[in-house]
């Protein structure tokens, strides 16, 4: 021990080197264990935005070692970055070219159903600002980009408008599609009914696509 200025200097105490995960842990059906973790995730994401969720929560909420999800996602940006990926892979899928532009936006509306958590991922990241950094981002500009230019090509074809802003029109359909998770409680009130519920986001997909079919073959 040393004194420097009058006080103490205590020898740094040496790290106790991190745990791998024991060969039983990871070969205990590693693909399920994945999939927790990944559904952990979104949950903990979504309840609490990327930023603020914890890794000792997510391996909480799966019931498993934390270690493990540095073991196969290495943490968690990984963990987002894995997450962003799939919703990426799932959105390219819905809004595949020959596939109508109504029917791709309600097939985003009933989206929020079948992943309510990833869908108010998306919200705390939209709404938390320069904030809520997530890992991925230019990944997600891409993907948007190809997006923007979907469209265009549907101009092109006749299929929407040749006077609309495509950016502006994806903005649109966007805030459109996720408005049972950005804007529950002005859903409750204008409709009653409970926005979460499958009922209600059905009716609201019909309904969203019906205008989208009106913009596309104007009276």
């Amino acid at each position: 021990m040393s004194y420097r200025g009058g006080v103490a200097d205590t020898p740094a105490q040496p790290r106790r080197p991190r745990r791998s995960p024991g060969a039983g842990e990871r070969q205990r059906d590693p693909e399920r264990t994945k999939a927790r973790i990944l559904d952990a995730a979104k949950a903990e994401f979504g309840a609490k935005g990327f930023a603020a969720a914890r890794i000792s929560d997510i391996a909480d909420r799966a019931g498993v070692n934390k270690q493990l999800i540095s073991y196969y996602f290495g943490g968690k940006e990984g963990l987002y970055t894995e997450l962003a990926d799939r919703w990426r892979e799932t959105s390219a899928a819905m809004a595949r070219p020959e596939a109508p532009l109504d029917a791709v936006v309600a097939g985003f509306v009933m989206s929020t159903v079948h992943d309510w958590d990833w869908a108010r991922l998306m919200a705390w990241v939209n709404m938390s600002g320069s904030a809520e950094q997530t890992p991925a981002s230019e990944a997600e500009a891409q993907f948007m980009r190809a997006q923007v230019t979907e469209l265009k090509n549907r101009q092109a074809a006749g299929e929407i408008p040749a006077d609309l802003d495509p950016g502006c029109l994806l903005l649109a359909l966007f805030a459109a599609a996720s408005a049972t998770v950005t804007l529950p409680r002005i859903a409750e009130l204008i409709s009653g009914a409970d926005p979460q519920s499958a009922t209600f986001t059905s009716r609201y997909a019909e309904q969203l696509a019906l205008l989208v079919r009106h913009l596309q073959h104007p009276a």
